[in-house]
Formats: structure tokens, C-alpha cells, sequence
């Protein structure tokens, strides 16, 4: 597999788009290699499974190169791309939620710890912040997730949402303000008095 790309700008990624819509398949592998930690990233969040992350992932891609042809550049392709992820989501969701589920284990908790790598450095913090973030209410995670951690401008994530920026600030700002708190406190589970609406 060949190396990231350092971070490129939104202009650079739209253009490495544009360039893959006419047929440049150096420019589809730019543009995939650019995008696949943020769309995997987010996916990630929205799905709240780490598992289906990567399957996730891959169907968004191929969602994308299939409507690539079609990408105008009106948006930058990162807020395109990030729009077909969360339907990729959304879509992932409803077909789960109709198949009916079975365990193998009754302590699928354990079973799950149990498999993921433990002792590397900085491990403990991650899982940390992943809990932390995870206990936000789902609206309130999306937009910090989006602005904080993929670095989107507000404006953007507002579209993405489907809402207004300001009720994007106001869920990232709620939202920091439950993460200190919540550090501040040791805690990482969701305060009983937290609404689950920002």
C-alpha cells in the first residue's frame, strides 16, 4: 500500500477530484489517499462502531467513484465526500437495524476487549477520549467531530448536518464545554442530566 499524502488543501483535493472525473487515475488515487483518514474517521464516529469502520469506508468510495463523473466542484470534494460517508452511514444503520442479531457470547464486552491490542503508547488515552466522545449525545458528537477533529470549517459541517452553522457552534461549544467538565470530573459516561438533543 503506498504512504499517506501530508495534508493537502481542500483546493488541492477539489482539483485532484475534478482531474479524476475526467478520467485521470492518478488523480483518483491522490484524491483517495488524501480523504481516507477523515472518511474513515468520521464513519467511525457516525457509526459508532470501529468494526464496520473500514467496510464503511470502502462503501463510501466506491459510492463516489461511481458518481465522480458527476462532481461539478461546487463544494469542496472533502464536504462531497464527508455528505456520501454520512449516507453511507445512515444507509449501514437502517439495513442493521431490520436484520435481527445474534451473540455467540454473553460477554461481548469482554470478548471485545479482549481482542483489541493493549500496551502501546498512548492507548490508555485514546480509549480515554474515544469513551469521552463516545458519551456525547449523537448531534453534539457529529458537529465535534466534524470541526474538531477533521478540522471542517463550521460552515461546512452545517451543511453536512443539514442545519444551521449556529446550531453547529452551539452543539461544538455544549460539546466542549460536557468534555471538560467531564475530564475535569474523571468521568466518561453521560450525565443523567444531559438532554440528548443540542
Amino acid at each position: 500500500m503506498t504512504p499517506a499524502l501530508p495534508t493537502v488543501t481542500d483546493e488541492t483535493v477539489t482539483a485532484w477530484a475534478l482531474a479524476a472525473a475526467d478520467g485521470d487515475s492518478e488523480a483518483v488515487d491522490r484524491f483517495v489517499r488524501a480523504l481516507q483518514r477523515d472518511v474513515r474517521r468520521y464513519v467511525t464516529y457516525l457509526a459508532d462502531d470501529a468494526q464496520a469502520a473500514d467496510d464503511l469506508t470502502q462503501d463510501t468510495f466506491l459510492r463516489a467513484l461511481t458518481a465522480l463523473p458527476r462532481f461539478e466542484g461546487r463544494s469542496s470534494a472533502r464536504t462531497w465526500l464527508l455528505s456520501i460517508a454520512r449516507r453511507t452511514v445512515i444507509d449501514s444503520l437502517r439495513r442493521a437495524a431490520c436484520r435481527p442479531r445474534t451473540a455467540r457470547t454473553d460477554d461481548w464486552q469482554a470478548a471485545a476487549e479482549r481482542a483489541q491490542p493493549t500496551g502501546l503508547p498512548g492507548f490508555d488515552e485514546g480509549v480515554a477520549l474515544m469513551e469521552l466522545v463516545d458519551s456525547l449525545p449523537g448531534d453534539r458528537r457529529e458537529a465535534f467531530v466534524l470541526t474538531q477533529l477533521l478540522g471542517l470549517p463550521y460552515a461546512e459541517a452545517a451543511e453536512l448536518s443539514r442545519c444551521p452553522v449556529g446550531t453547529v457552534r452551539s452543539r461544538v461549544s455544549r460539546a466542549r464545554t460536557a468534555l471538560a467538565e467531564w475530564v475535569a470530573d474523571g468521568s466518561v459516561t453521560r450525565h443523567p442530566a444531559e438532554p440528548a438533543m443540542a
